[in-house]
Protein backbone atom coordinates (compact mmCIF):
# COMPACT_ATOMS: atom_id res chain seq x y z
CA UNK A 1 0.00 0.00 0.00
CA UNK A 2 1.31 3.43 -1.18
CA UNK A 3 1.72 6.47 1.74
CA UNK A 4 -0.36 8.50 -0.51
CA UNK A 5 -3.16 6.25 -0.68
CA UNK A 6 -3.07 5.38 2.89
CA UNK A 7 -2.79 9.27 4.31
CA UNK A 8 -5.76 9.93 1.47
CA UNK A 9 -7.55 6.49 3.11
CA UNK A 10 -7.10 7.69 6.62
CA UNK A 11 -8.16 11.06 5.68
CA UNK A 12 -11.14 10.37 3.83
CA UNK A 13 -12.30 7.85 6.61
CA UNK A 14 -11.98 10.36 9.68
CA UNK A 15 -13.86 13.27 7.07
CA UNK A 16 -16.64 10.89 6.61
CA UNK A 17 -17.29 9.89 10.20
CA UNK A 18 -17.15 13.73 10.92
CA UNK A 19 -20.06 14.62 7.84
CA UNK A 20 -22.54 11.52 9.22
CA UNK A 21 -22.56 12.20 12.60
CA UNK A 22 -22.12 16.02 12.69
CA UNK A 23 -24.07 17.18 9.76
CA UNK A 24 -26.51 14.23 8.74
CA UNK A 25 -26.84 13.48 12.56
CA UNK A 26 -26.90 9.73 12.31
CA UNK A 27 -25.96 7.24 15.25
CA UNK A 28 -22.27 7.98 15.56
CA UNK A 29 -21.68 3.79 16.81
CA UNK A 30 -23.30 2.85 13.55
CA UNK A 31 -21.19 5.56 12.01
CA UNK A 32 -17.70 4.51 13.51
CA UNK A 33 -18.88 0.58 12.68
CA UNK A 34 -20.03 1.14 9.12
CA UNK A 35 -16.71 3.61 8.01
CA UNK A 36 -15.10 1.03 9.65
CA UNK A 37 -15.68 -1.61 7.51
CA UNK A 38 -16.00 0.50 4.31
CA UNK A 39 -12.45 1.43 4.96
CA UNK A 40 -10.94 -2.04 5.39
CA UNK A 41 -12.48 -3.15 2.62
CA UNK A 42 -11.06 -0.50 0.41
CA UNK A 43 -7.60 -1.00 1.88
CA UNK A 44 -7.83 -4.45 0.46
CA UNK A 45 -8.40 -6.17 3.82
CA UNK A 46 -9.62 -9.69 3.46
CA UNK A 47 -13.57 -9.90 4.57
CA UNK A 48 -13.56 -12.42 6.40
CA UNK A 49 -10.81 -10.54 8.91
CA UNK A 50 -12.78 -7.17 8.75
CA UNK A 51 -15.34 -7.43 11.23
CA UNK A 52 -13.09 -9.36 14.09
CA UNK A 53 -10.64 -7.07 14.24
CA UNK A 54 -13.17 -4.27 14.80
CA UNK A 55 -14.79 -6.67 17.65
CA UNK A 56 -10.71 -7.38 18.84
CA UNK A 57 -9.95 -3.13 18.90
CA UNK A 58 -13.63 -2.52 20.75
CA UNK A 59 -12.85 -5.63 23.13
CA UNK A 60 -9.95 -4.48 23.92
CA UNK A 61 -10.51 -0.74 25.01
CA UNK A 62 -13.58 -1.79 26.73
CA UNK A 63 -12.26 -4.47 28.98
CA UNK A 64 -10.55 -1.49 30.87
CA UNK A 65 -12.34 1.41 29.83
CA UNK A 66 -15.72 0.05 30.89
CA UNK A 67 -15.20 -1.39 33.95
CA UNK A 68 -13.27 1.89 35.01
CA UNK A 69 -16.06 3.82 33.96
CA UNK A 70 -18.48 1.52 35.95
CA UNK A 71 -16.91 2.07 38.64
CA UNK A 72 -15.73 5.45 38.52
CA UNK A 73 -19.20 6.49 38.02
CA UNK A 74 -20.78 4.32 41.16
CA UNK A 75 -18.44 6.08 43.25
CA UNK A 76 -18.73 9.63 41.95
CA UNK A 77 -22.48 8.75 42.12
CA UNK A 78 -22.04 7.82 46.36
CA UNK A 79 -20.27 11.35 46.15
CA UNK A 80 -23.11 13.03 45.23
CA UNK A 81 -25.91 11.79 46.85
CA UNK A 82 -24.23 11.95 50.29
CA UNK A 83 -23.29 15.51 49.77
CA UNK A 84 -19.39 14.08 49.60
CA UNK A 85 -18.97 15.94 46.39
CA UNK A 86 -20.92 19.52 48.10
CA UNK A 87 -18.39 19.21 51.12
CA UNK A 88 -15.24 19.38 48.34
CA UNK A 89 -16.82 21.86 46.21
CA UNK A 90 -17.58 24.83 49.15
CA UNK A 91 -14.13 24.00 50.52
CA UNK A 92 -12.18 24.03 47.37
CA UNK A 93 -14.26 27.27 46.02
CA UNK A 94 -13.66 28.99 49.29
CA UNK A 95 -10.34 28.30 49.87
CA UNK A 96 -9.50 29.66 46.05
CA UNK A 97 -12.05 31.98 46.02
CA UNK A 98 -15.02 31.57 42.71
CA UNK A 99 -12.80 33.46 39.99
CA UNK A 100 -9.83 30.83 40.81
CA UNK A 101 -11.96 27.52 40.46
CA UNK A 102 -10.81 26.61 36.92
CA UNK A 103 -6.80 26.87 38.55
CA UNK A 104 -8.02 24.95 41.76
CA UNK A 105 -9.27 22.34 39.17
CA UNK A 106 -6.06 22.22 37.29
CA UNK A 107 -3.75 21.57 40.43
CA UNK A 108 -6.47 18.86 41.43
CA UNK A 109 -6.21 17.58 38.03
CA UNK A 110 -2.24 17.25 38.20
CA UNK A 111 -1.93 15.90 41.54
CA UNK A 112 -4.59 13.30 41.04
CA UNK A 113 -3.32 12.41 37.39
CA UNK A 114 0.19 11.46 38.79
CA UNK A 115 -0.69 7.84 38.90
CA UNK A 116 -3.61 7.10 37.02
CA UNK A 117 -4.87 6.36 33.40
CA UNK A 118 -6.60 9.73 31.70
CA UNK A 119 -9.81 7.69 31.89
CA UNK A 120 -9.71 6.98 35.65
CA UNK A 121 -9.08 10.50 36.92
CA UNK A 122 -11.90 11.99 34.79
CA UNK A 123 -14.54 9.39 35.71
CA UNK A 124 -13.18 10.22 40.15
CA UNK A 125 -13.38 13.89 39.17
CA UNK A 126 -15.93 14.84 37.04
CA UNK A 127 -18.71 14.56 40.15
CA UNK A 128 -16.30 17.71 41.35
CA UNK A 129 -16.67 19.56 38.22
CA UNK A 130 -20.54 19.39 37.97
CA UNK A 131 -21.15 20.59 41.62
CA UNK A 132 -18.35 23.61 41.58
CA UNK A 133 -19.79 25.00 38.03
CA UNK A 134 -23.27 24.18 39.72
CA UNK A 135 -22.68 26.15 42.84
CA UNK A 136 -20.54 28.67 41.47
CA UNK A 137 -22.52 29.32 38.60
CA UNK A 138 -19.58 29.04 36.30
CA UNK A 139 -20.03 28.09 32.86
CA UNK A 140 -18.66 23.90 33.25
CA UNK A 141 -16.18 24.03 30.67
CA UNK A 142 -14.59 26.84 32.02
CA UNK A 143 -14.25 23.84 35.25
CA UNK A 144 -14.10 20.70 33.78
CA UNK A 145 -11.20 21.52 30.58
CA UNK A 146 -8.40 22.32 33.33
CA UNK A 147 -9.20 19.21 34.73
CA UNK A 148 -9.00 17.65 31.72
CA UNK A 149 -5.90 19.28 30.28
CA UNK A 150 -4.11 18.47 33.88
CA UNK A 151 -5.29 15.08 33.22
CA UNK A 152 -4.25 14.70 29.94
CA UNK A 153 -0.36 16.47 30.48
CA UNK A 154 0.82 14.43 33.19
CA UNK A 155 -1.05 11.05 31.14
CA UNK A 156 1.40 12.06 28.06
CA UNK A 157 4.51 13.51 30.08
CA UNK A 158 5.38 11.98 33.46
CA UNK A 159 5.85 9.01 34.58
CA UNK A 160 4.94 6.14 36.11
CA UNK A 161 2.26 5.83 33.37
CA UNK A 162 2.66 2.80 31.57
CA UNK A 163 3.32 4.60 28.12
CA UNK A 164 5.94 6.91 30.06
CA UNK A 165 7.79 4.45 31.35
CA UNK A 166 8.01 1.89 28.11
CA UNK A 167 9.51 5.27 26.41
CA UNK A 168 11.85 5.66 29.15
CA UNK A 169 13.02 2.27 28.75
CA UNK A 170 12.60 2.78 24.62
CA UNK A 171 15.16 5.67 25.43
CA UNK A 172 17.20 4.65 28.42
CA UNK A 173 16.42 7.48 29.80
CA UNK A 174 16.45 8.38 33.73
CA UNK A 175 13.24 8.26 35.31
CA UNK A 176 14.10 11.06 37.86
CA UNK A 177 15.09 13.64 35.31
CA UNK A 178 12.45 12.50 33.08
CA UNK A 179 9.55 13.29 36.30
CA UNK A 180 11.50 16.38 37.20
CA UNK A 181 11.61 17.81 33.19
CA UNK A 182 8.00 16.58 32.59
CA UNK A 183 6.96 18.87 35.88
CA UNK A 184 8.49 21.76 34.32
CA UNK A 185 7.56 21.67 31.03
CA UNK A 186 3.88 19.95 31.38
CA UNK A 187 3.12 22.88 34.08
CA UNK A 188 2.91 26.06 31.95
CA UNK A 189 1.61 23.47 29.15
CA UNK A 190 -1.21 22.92 31.90
CA UNK A 191 -2.23 26.41 32.35
CA UNK A 192 -1.82 27.22 28.75
CA UNK A 193 -4.54 24.54 27.53
CA UNK A 194 -6.60 24.78 30.85
CA UNK A 195 -7.53 28.03 32.97
CA UNK A 196 -6.27 30.10 29.60
CA UNK A 197 -7.80 28.23 26.98
CA UNK A 198 -10.72 26.79 29.45
CA UNK A 199 -12.29 30.83 29.96
CA UNK A 200 -11.75 31.13 25.93
CA UNK A 201 -13.37 28.52 24.72
CA UNK A 202 -16.14 28.73 27.63
CA UNK A 203 -16.91 32.28 26.25
CA UNK A 204 -17.13 31.15 22.92
CA UNK A 205 -19.16 27.27 23.19
CA UNK A 206 -22.18 27.71 25.08
CA UNK A 207 -23.58 24.84 26.16
CA UNK A 208 -27.56 24.42 26.01
CA UNK A 209 -28.53 20.93 25.82
CA UNK A 210 -29.85 19.46 29.01
CA UNK A 211 -27.24 17.04 30.47
CA UNK A 212 -28.42 13.93 32.16
CA UNK A 213 -25.31 13.44 33.85
CA UNK A 214 -24.71 16.67 35.11
CA UNK A 215 -28.06 16.38 36.78
CA UNK A 216 -27.69 13.08 38.89
CA UNK A 217 -24.35 14.11 40.27
CA UNK A 218 -25.54 17.48 41.52
CA UNK A 219 -28.12 17.78 44.09
CA UNK A 220 -30.05 21.02 43.50
CA UNK A 221 -30.46 21.38 47.26
CA UNK A 222 -27.10 21.62 49.20
CA UNK A 223 -27.47 18.93 51.75
CA UNK A 224 -27.78 20.74 55.59
CA UNK A 225 -25.20 17.87 56.65
CA UNK A 226 -22.69 17.14 55.22
CA UNK A 227 -19.55 14.67 55.29
CA UNK A 228 -16.26 16.00 56.56
CA UNK A 229 -13.78 17.26 54.31
CA UNK A 230 -10.82 14.73 55.55
CA UNK A 231 -13.07 11.76 55.16
CA UNK A 232 -14.21 12.44 51.89
CA UNK A 233 -10.99 13.22 50.40
CA UNK A 234 -9.42 10.08 51.34
CA UNK A 235 -12.36 8.52 49.82
CA UNK A 236 -11.83 9.82 46.49
CA UNK A 237 -8.29 9.54 46.78
CA UNK A 238 -7.78 5.91 48.34
CA UNK A 239 -7.61 4.36 44.18
CA UNK A 240 -4.85 7.08 43.96
CA UNK A 241 -3.24 5.69 46.89
CA UNK A 242 -3.28 2.10 45.89
CA UNK A 243 -2.44 3.06 42.50
CA UNK A 244 1.22 4.92 43.70
CA UNK A 245 1.30 1.64 45.99
CA UNK A 246 1.49 -0.86 42.98
CA UNK A 247 3.42 2.04 40.99
CA UNK A 248 6.10 1.83 43.74
CA UNK A 249 5.96 -2.12 44.71
CA UNK A 250 9.62 -3.20 43.15
CA UNK A 251 11.23 -0.14 45.34
CA UNK A 252 9.00 -1.11 48.57
CA UNK A 253 9.46 -4.72 47.79
CA UNK A 254 12.08 -7.19 46.71
CA UNK A 255 10.24 -8.29 43.10
CA UNK A 256 8.54 -12.05 42.84
CA UNK A 257 8.03 -12.08 46.74
CA UNK A 258 4.47 -12.10 48.28
CA UNK A 259 4.39 -8.97 49.27
CA UNK A 260 5.12 -7.20 45.89
CA UNK A 261 2.39 -9.42 44.07
CA UNK A 262 0.04 -8.15 46.90
CA UNK A 263 1.40 -4.18 46.17
CA UNK A 264 0.64 -5.04 41.92
CA UNK A 265 -2.29 -6.47 42.77
CA UNK A 266 -4.07 -3.99 45.08
CA UNK A 267 -2.50 -1.16 42.68
CA UNK A 268 -4.19 -2.75 39.58
CA UNK A 269 -6.74 -0.02 38.27
CA UNK A 270 -9.86 -1.90 38.65
CA UNK A 271 -8.92 -3.58 41.86
CA UNK A 272 -7.76 -0.04 43.21
CA UNK A 273 -11.34 1.49 42.17
CA UNK A 274 -13.35 -1.28 42.99
CA UNK A 275 -12.00 -1.10 46.58
CA UNK A 276 -12.64 2.60 46.57
CA UNK A 277 -16.18 2.01 45.36
CA UNK A 278 -16.88 -0.40 47.94
CA UNK A 279 -15.29 1.58 50.82
CA UNK A 280 -17.80 4.68 49.34
CA UNK A 281 -21.14 2.40 50.10
CA UNK A 282 -20.17 2.49 53.94
CA UNK A 283 -18.25 5.84 54.49
CA UNK A 284 -20.63 7.70 52.16
CA UNK A 285 -23.49 5.09 52.43
CA UNK A 286 -24.85 3.51 55.27
CA UNK A 287 -22.59 5.93 58.15
CA UNK A 288 -24.44 8.88 56.32
CA UNK A 289 -28.14 7.16 57.10
CA UNK A 290 -28.51 5.38 53.91
CA UNK A 291 -30.01 1.99 53.55
CA UNK A 292 -28.96 -1.01 51.39
CA UNK A 293 -32.07 -1.05 49.17
CA UNK A 294 -30.97 2.97 48.38
CA UNK A 295 -27.46 2.10 47.97
CA UNK A 296 -28.23 -0.67 45.39
CA UNK A 297 -30.55 1.87 43.40
CA UNK A 298 -28.00 4.58 43.68
CA UNK A 299 -25.89 2.32 41.87
CA UNK A 300 -28.20 0.98 39.18
CA UNK A 301 -29.72 4.00 38.41
CA UNK A 302 -26.39 6.22 37.23
CA UNK A 303 -25.26 3.26 35.16
CA UNK A 304 -28.12 4.01 31.96
CA UNK A 305 -26.45 7.49 31.06
CA UNK A 306 -22.79 5.82 30.43
CA UNK A 307 -24.21 2.60 27.93
CA UNK A 308 -24.01 5.00 25.07
CA UNK A 309 -20.38 6.35 26.45
CA UNK A 310 -19.16 2.84 26.76
CA UNK A 311 -20.91 2.07 22.92
CA UNK A 312 -18.98 4.96 21.51
CA UNK A 313 -15.58 4.30 23.25
CA UNK A 314 -15.69 0.84 22.14
CA UNK A 315 -16.40 1.86 18.28
CA UNK A 316 -13.69 3.96 18.77
CA UNK A 317 -11.29 1.18 19.61
CA UNK A 318 -12.42 -1.03 16.37
CA UNK A 319 -12.18 2.03 14.44
CA UNK A 320 -8.53 1.98 15.62
CA UNK A 321 -7.52 -1.39 15.46
CA UNK A 322 -8.94 -1.58 11.50
CA UNK A 323 -6.69 0.87 10.75
CA UNK A 324 -3.58 -1.10 11.95
CA UNK A 325 -4.65 -4.15 11.02
CA UNK A 326 -5.79 -3.12 7.38
CA UNK A 327 -2.08 -1.63 6.92
CA UNK A 328 -3.09 2.09 6.72
CA UNK A 329 -1.35 2.57 9.66
CA UNK A 330 2.05 1.38 8.85
CA UNK A 331 1.91 3.11 5.55
CA UNK A 332 1.55 6.46 7.26
CA UNK A 333 4.30 5.15 9.58
CA UNK A 334 6.84 4.56 6.89
CA UNK A 335 6.44 7.78 5.26
CA UNK A 336 7.14 9.45 8.32
CA UNK A 337 10.57 7.40 8.50
CA UNK A 338 11.04 7.77 5.27
CA UNK A 339 11.64 11.89 5.63
CA UNK A 340 15.06 12.33 7.74
CA UNK A 341 14.65 15.17 10.24
CA UNK A 342 16.11 16.04 13.64
CA UNK A 343 14.69 13.26 16.23
CA UNK A 344 12.94 15.27 18.45
CA UNK A 345 10.76 16.18 15.77
CA UNK A 346 10.95 12.76 13.96
CA UNK A 347 9.46 11.04 17.48
CA UNK A 348 6.62 13.65 17.60
CA UNK A 349 5.52 13.62 14.18
CA UNK A 350 5.36 9.90 14.74
CA UNK A 351 3.65 9.33 17.54
CA UNK A 352 1.15 12.22 16.15
CA UNK A 353 0.72 10.09 13.29
CA UNK A 354 0.38 6.91 15.18
CA UNK A 355 -2.19 8.93 17.41
CA UNK A 356 -4.52 9.68 14.50
CA UNK A 357 -4.06 6.25 13.82
CA UNK A 358 -4.88 4.10 15.97
CA UNK A 359 -6.52 6.66 18.66
CA UNK A 360 -5.00 5.56 22.03
CA UNK A 361 -1.89 8.06 23.34
CA UNK A 362 -0.70 5.01 24.94
CA UNK A 363 -0.26 2.83 22.24
CA UNK A 364 1.11 5.64 19.96
CA UNK A 365 3.89 6.64 22.63
CA UNK A 366 5.12 3.02 22.80
CA UNK A 367 5.29 2.50 19.12
CA UNK A 368 6.52 5.88 18.57
CA UNK A 369 9.58 5.33 20.82
CA UNK A 370 9.94 1.98 20.03
CA UNK A 371 10.37 2.79 16.51
CA UNK A 372 12.95 5.96 17.54
CA UNK A 373 14.64 4.17 20.06
CA UNK A 374 16.81 2.21 18.57
CA UNK A 375 17.88 5.21 15.81
CA UNK A 376 18.63 7.32 19.14
CA UNK A 377 20.98 4.99 20.22
CA UNK A 378 23.25 5.19 17.45
CA UNK A 379 22.53 9.58 17.81
CA UNK A 380 24.87 11.97 20.07
CA UNK A 381 23.40 14.89 21.56
CA UNK A 382 19.93 14.66 21.99
CA UNK A 383 18.57 14.00 25.71
CA UNK A 384 16.79 10.90 26.11
CA UNK A 385 14.67 12.39 29.04
CA UNK A 386 13.47 15.07 25.84
CA UNK A 387 12.66 12.06 23.82
CA UNK A 388 10.25 10.82 26.46
CA UNK A 389 8.67 14.18 27.00
CA UNK A 390 8.38 14.95 23.35
CA UNK A 391 6.62 11.65 22.00
CA UNK A 392 4.03 11.76 24.63
CA UNK A 393 3.21 15.54 23.74
CA UNK A 394 3.02 13.83 19.85
CA UNK A 395 0.63 10.82 21.35
CA UNK A 396 -2.67 13.23 22.31
CA UNK A 397 -2.62 15.39 19.55
CA UNK A 398 -5.54 16.45 17.89
CA UNK A 399 -7.47 14.56 20.30
CA UNK A 400 -9.20 12.23 17.30
CA UNK A 401 -12.58 10.63 17.34
CA UNK A 402 -11.25 7.48 17.63
CA UNK A 403 -9.87 8.04 21.09
CA UNK A 404 -12.18 6.71 24.08
CA UNK A 405 -11.40 10.55 25.88
CA UNK A 406 -13.22 12.34 22.74
CA UNK A 407 -16.23 10.60 23.36
CA UNK A 408 -16.07 10.32 27.34
CA UNK A 409 -15.70 14.39 27.04
CA UNK A 410 -18.24 14.25 24.60
CA UNK A 411 -21.17 12.61 26.57
CA UNK A 412 -20.08 13.93 29.81
CA UNK A 413 -20.04 17.42 29.26
CA UNK A 414 -22.98 17.02 26.94
CA UNK A 415 -21.21 18.65 23.83
CA UNK A 416 -22.25 17.58 19.98
CA UNK A 417 -19.16 16.50 18.21
CA UNK A 418 -18.03 20.13 16.56
CA UNK A 419 -18.12 21.51 19.95
CA UNK A 420 -15.60 18.66 21.08
CA UNK A 421 -13.40 19.38 18.40
CA UNK A 422 -13.62 23.21 19.05
CA UNK A 423 -13.07 22.49 22.67
CA UNK A 424 -11.17 19.32 23.57
CA UNK A 425 -9.51 18.42 19.83
CA UNK A 426 -8.40 22.23 20.19
CA UNK A 427 -7.08 22.06 24.04
CA UNK A 428 -5.09 18.32 23.37
CA UNK A 429 -3.49 20.06 20.17
CA UNK A 430 -2.19 22.63 22.41
CA UNK A 431 -0.57 20.26 24.98
CA UNK A 432 1.14 18.73 21.97
CA UNK A 433 2.51 21.93 19.92
CA UNK A 434 3.47 23.41 23.31
CA UNK A 435 5.03 20.44 24.50
CA UNK A 436 7.20 20.04 21.20
CA UNK A 437 8.14 23.84 21.49
CA UNK A 438 8.92 23.82 25.08
CA UNK A 439 11.62 20.45 24.00
CA UNK A 440 12.83 22.14 21.34
CA UNK A 441 13.80 25.21 23.65
CA UNK A 442 14.66 23.06 26.40
CA UNK A 443 17.11 21.00 23.98
CA UNK A 444 19.23 24.32 23.95
CA UNK A 445 20.61 23.56 27.41
CA UNK A 446 19.32 20.09 28.22
CA UNK A 447 21.86 17.69 26.06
Amino acid sequence: MSSVFAISLAAAAIGAVIVLIARLRLNPFIVLFVTSIVMALIAGMPADKVVGSFEAGAGHVLGHVGTVIALGTMLGKMLAESGGADRIAITISNFAGRDRVDWAMMVIGLLVGLPVFFEVGFVLLIPLVFVLAERTKMPLLRVALPMGAALSVTHALIPPHPAALLAVSAYHANVGHTILYGIVIGTPIAIIAGPLFGRFAAARVPLTEVNPLAEQFVNHEPLANLPGFSVTVFTILSPVILMLAGSAADVLSTPHTSLNTVLHFIGNTDIALVFATIMSFYVLGTARGFSKETILRFTNECLGPTALIMLLIGAGGGFGRVLVDSGVSKAITDAALGAHMPLLILAWLLAVIVRVACGSATVSMATASGIVGPILAHSTGVSPELMVLVTGAGSVALGPMNDAGFWQIKEYLGLTVPQTLKTWSVLETLISVFGLVFCLIASVFVH
